[in-house]
């Protein structure tokens, strides 16, 4: 027996471009002579739908969308994903069409309330198990989440499932494959049956979904492995409810499945929301010398315009650097100088600057006066501005609102600093791009004579392993320091951390690569007097007045 994994990549709300991709994964499906078609989880709406499923028409036209497939279903079992109302209530569900009628339909028991996740909001929980028969072999349909917990898979199998078909929308972060595998292997060793897993491939908004189905006999081997961030249709072979070993695809290190990542992400934002090209600020620095090679390579040269808007600060060297990249990469490319808008501002506010001495609000008028330029680029041309800022600046404020932040995608937004490092040097691995001076030199703003961000800032590496534990493992500053860094060092980063919330919610959304990223993960409020760094609470006086 053959089953096809449909591993595609969906757009949330294009419910008849999503219903196209599904029948032309029922066509090719046919063609590989298999008998079941799985597809992802909420493959027919995107995930997540958000507050669509709130809309009568948004669950009307799904609705409609199933009857047809279903009529695609002759000789055939197809298993699709999709979100269903019944009554007043909404479910995360799967249909099983086959010879145009509706075996069964599943609901999503374990609904994730944590990270990215919030279907709690939107969905029901299901109660029931679904198993269905196809060539004397009984399938069991589990759905994402209900394979992170024992409930779902065990009612599968107490309902006489021998495979468990899994419908998945698992968003990527570094490590998450190994996750995956490490679940599935428990829910293995408790169920004993062989395991399919379909995942959607694509990016949406901050979420990245990569891919990466496979499928795992009864002893938890991986019997197959299919690619990360490409869409595709995959066949599993089945012999006695065991599949057949077959292709295993090798897996990413963490430069390359994030490059990929990224590529990704940025690909399918422009894409779906159908603008025709980006557009970079570019300064002979290592962030966005990064984020020019990852909009090639994701969108084409043609697609990717470069702007380098020098200052009297700005390092001979940098605007060389960026010279000889743009013409590597053969991008638009442009030059604006910026001296003449920041003497002219400086002169506008001098009657009241007069008895202030110049320091960050002028440093601050620089990255403004850029901004500007690229906004009205992208106003009269159309294309998205892509900031370059990553994620150690976004974590302690080192970034201007209005100025470097002002953009409509953060690509970097979740990318710390020292990684930065090593996805240029993976991508120069592949073909030569970014000059390695940039690579080399010392990270400045090139805002004042002479300036580095370790004026400002520990080293990087310092600097991301205490954010790592402060925004991500949500670690106190004790625990931090008891780890071995200097106690004066991390109360001065979390303290730049938390006064940075209201930089951060304005901040434009990016790809989210870690497993906590600033974004759905982490929600703190902007206004809040809680203080990390206090050690005990105060204590009420008792004294009388």
């Amino acid at each position: 027996m053959k089953i096809a994994l449909a591993q595609l990549n969906a757009t949330v709300g294009d419910i008849a471009g999503n219903t196209a991709k599904i029948a032309d994964a029922i066509a090719q499906a046919r063609l590989s002579g298999a008998q079941i078609l799985l597809t992802p989880e909420l493959m027919l709406s995107g995930y997540p739908p958000e507050d669509l499923l709130f809309r009568d028409d948004f669950n009307a036209q799904i609705e409609h969308a199933l009857s047809h497939l279903r009529v695609l279903s002759q000789g055939m079992t197809l298993v699709i994903g999709h979100p269903q109302r019944r009554h007043s209530r909404l479910y995360n569900a799967a249909s099983v069409f086959r010879d145009g009628a509706t075996l069964a339909t599943y609901h999503k028991c374990s609904l994730p309330n944590h990270a990215v996740f919030d279907e709690l909001r939107y969905f029901t929980s299901g109660t029931q198990a679904c198993v269905f028969e196809q060539d004397g072999v009984r399938f069991g349909v589990n759905i994402c989440d209900d394979v992170w917990h024992e409930e779902a898979p065990r009612r599968s199998v107490a309902a006489g499932a021998e495979v468990l078909l899994v419908l998945n929308a698992s968003p990527f972060h570094i490590g998450k494959l190994e996750e995956r595998y490490a679940e599935l292997r428990e829910r293995i060793r408790e169920t004993g049956t062989s395991v399919i897993y379909c995942n959607l491939v694509g990016g949406q908004d901050e979420l990245l979904f990569d891919g990466g189905s496979f499928a795992m006999n009864p002893n938890g081997q991986v019997t197959h492995q299919f690619a990360s961030f490409d869409a595709g249709l995959y066949v599993v072979e089945l012999q006695h409810c065991v599949p057949v070993t077959g292709f295993i695809y090798p897996v990413d290190s963490v430069e390359s499945s994030v490059y990929r990542a990224l590529v990704t992400g940025l690909r399918d934002y422009v894409e779906k929301n159908r603008f025709p090209g980006v557009l970079i600020g570019v300064s002979g620095g290592v962030d966005s010398a990064l984020t020019l090679a990852i909009a090639v390579d994701a969108l084409g040269a043609e697609r990717v315009y470069a702007v380098m808007m020098p200052s009297e600060f700005t390092a001979g060297m940098s605007i060389d650097d960026t010279r000889e990249m743009v013409a590597s990469a053969a991008v638009h490319y442009s030059e604006l100088p910026i001296r003449s808008l920041f003497e002219q501002f400086l002169h506008e506010l001098a009657p009241v600057f007069s008895d202030k001495t110049p320091g960050v609000t002028e440093e601050n008028i620089q990255a403004r006066v850029r901004g500007i330029l690229l906004m009205a680029l992208s106003n009269k041309f159309g294309q998205l501005v892509v900031t370059t800022g990553n994620k150690s600046e976004m974590a302690v404020g080192y970034a201007t609102l209005y100025g470097d932040m002002a953009g409509g995608f953060a690509l970097l937004r979740d990318v710390p600093k020292t990684l930065v490092y090593r996805l240029c040097r993976y991508r120069n691995a592949i073909s030569p791009l970014i000059p390695q001076r940039v690579i080399d030199r010392p990270p400045s703003a090139e805002l004042r004579p002479g300036q580095t961000d370790q004026d400002t800032l520990p080293e990087y590496e310092v600097l991301d392993a205490i954010i790592e534990r402060y925004a991500e493992w949500d670690q106190s500053i004790a625990t931090i320091v008891a780890a071995g860094y200097d106690e004066t060092e991390v109360r001065g980063i979390v303290r730049m951390i938390d006064r940075s919330e209201y930089k951060r919610r304005q901040a434009a959304v990016g790809v989210r690569i870690t497993p906590r990223g600033f974004g759905k993960d982490r929600r703190y409020p902007i206004t809040n007097r809680f203080d990390a760094g206090t050690s005990i609470l105060r204590e009420e006086s008792h004294e009388k007045n």
